[in-house]
């Protein structure tokens, strides 16, 4: 039996990080993640590592990206404002073809909003994050288990497909505490020969950079670095389904809106309605294939969120407007109840999307 241990998710995620040989870590201390960073502090001086709180948050992430380049596996959090202040470096890593892992402890927005937990930032990590034509791969947590095991993945697929991983949690499971294993987690370890290392006078010089001035030059790399995406698609989306196989109804949620939309699935059920939940675990690459399979059983689906609706429109997307989509939210900080979402599902039960 594995050994389990309780810890709190973010303290998770920064043993996660550390587990799959992380040594560098640079951030700035915001609710609700800020147990990462103190985590980190702790930590790191122990074990050979650096921790290094910055000025901002904009020099945070310029130190990431200039670890990256040098191949260390290297690591910054934060939560939503701090978030769209390293846009621009995430835009700058990403024009390098580094790999890198960022994680994003959602709060409540726009501006500086509130502490509480949210799901406000999906448009932001899912259609990039900053600037230009680019994409990072967005893990979305639902437990403090896999708050640590999408933590090691985020880094082993950064590594393999040159790119930056995201944790796009929220505050309620960067705070929760729960039981879990680090027993099963396997870390990948690639080869970085492009690193910036020193060359020893043994190699021609490695340039990490992200200034194209010929514009052929900077179309030919994007649309070779979309050939890369279009892997990460093919081999890399992640998802659960609950339910399915004879669902009439389909419950879409993901993070700590998808535990409370499976209660009320369960719910559902018990009064004889045919319902089943998908959770998306990659939010980029999106699981468009699994909900366009869905598209042909179910008469409709109900997208659970902590915002105005902004998945939604991916819901549609996937499944080409072939079916209804309804909206059961709650934003600035509140999380809906399962009874919500049940009052939800009766409705589109009856044909009311």
């Amino acid at each position: 039996m594995a050994q389990r241990v309780l810890m709190k998710g973010n303290e998770a995620i920064a043993e996660a990080a550390i587990r799959a040989g992380c040594r560098h870590y640079f951030g700035y201390p915001i609710t609700p993640q800020t147990e990462i960073a103190a985590y980190m502090a702790k930590k790191m001086p122990k074990i050979g590592g650096v921790f290094l709180q910055a000025e901002s948050e904009i020099a945070s992430i310029n130190m990431v990206y200039g670890a990256a380049a040098a191949g260390m596996r290297v690591m910054t959090s934060s939560s939503s404002p701090g978030i769209s202040l390293k846009t621009e470096g995430l835009s700058y890593i990403a024009g390098s073809d580094v790999p890198a892992l960022v994680v994003n402890v959602q709060r409540g927005g726009p501006g500086l909003g509130g502490i509480q937990p949210s799901q406000s930032d999906y448009f932001q990590a899912t259609k990039g994050g900053g600037h230009g034509d680019y994409r990072m791969i967005v893990l979305a947590p639902a437990s403090v288990q896999e708050m640590a095991s999408l933590t090691v993945k985020g880094f082993n697929l950064a590594d393999k497909y040159l790119m930056t991983a995201m944790i796009l949690a929220d505050g309620t499971i960067g705070q929760m505490m729960e039981p879990i294993s680090f027993e099963d987690v396997e870390v990948e370890e690639y080869e970085k020969p492009w690193a910036l290392t020193g060359t020893n006078g043994e190699r021609k010089h490695n340039i990490v950079n992200s200034l194209y001035l010929k514009p052929d030059e900077l179309e030919a790399k994007n649309f070779s670095r979309y050939e890369r995406y279009k892997l990460v698609e093919e081999n890399e989306t992640m998802w659960e389904e609950y339910m399915m196989e004879d669902a009439e109804l389909c419950v879409v949620a993901f993070g700590i809106a998808a535990r409370v939309a499976k209660n009320a699935v369960a719910a559902a059920r018990s009064e004889g309605i045919r319902v089943g939940l998908i959770r998306p675990i990659t939010l980029w690459p999106f699981p468009s294939a699994p909900l366009l399979k869905a598209a042909e059983q179910v008469k409709g689906f109900v997208s659970v969120e902590l915002n105005m609706g902004q998945m939604i429109e991916d819901i549609r997307l996937a499944t080409q407007c072939k079916r209804p989509v309804s909206l059961c939210n709650r934003c600035g900080g509140m999380i809906p109840s399962p009874e919500e979402v049940l009052a939800s599902i009766r409705k589109a039960q009856k044909g009311e999307f």
